[in-house]
């Protein structure tokens, strides 16, 4: 899963905020701020566990930041170990 969020996201602990909550899921991937303003997140898992870990992100503080929430669906390519920050 790819989301691409806007809004204001940058500086506001999206990121933080994603590797904090991403610990209560069987979730590996990253999280990065694009040049643009928007904040990348590339997930994968199972599709429960990444439909709940969006719901968590909202609910950890977040939804008041977001603008709009562009969702992506690819098959797994199993690329990541862990979860990271992408500075």
């Amino acid at each position: 899963m790819t989301v691409i969020y806007s809004g204001h996201v940058q500086g506001v602990g999206v990121r933080y905020t994603a590797r904090t909550v991403v610990t209560g899921f069987e979730i590996t991937g990253t999280v990065r701020n694009l040049p643009d303003g928007r904040v990348e997140l590339i997930a994968e898992g199972l599709r429960d566990e990444l439909d709940a870990f969006r719901t968590a992100l909202h609910d950890a503080g977040l939804a008041g930041f977001i603008r709009d929430e562009q969702v992506d669906w690819a098959d797994v390519k199993n690329e990541f170990r862990g979860f990271e920050i992408i500075r």
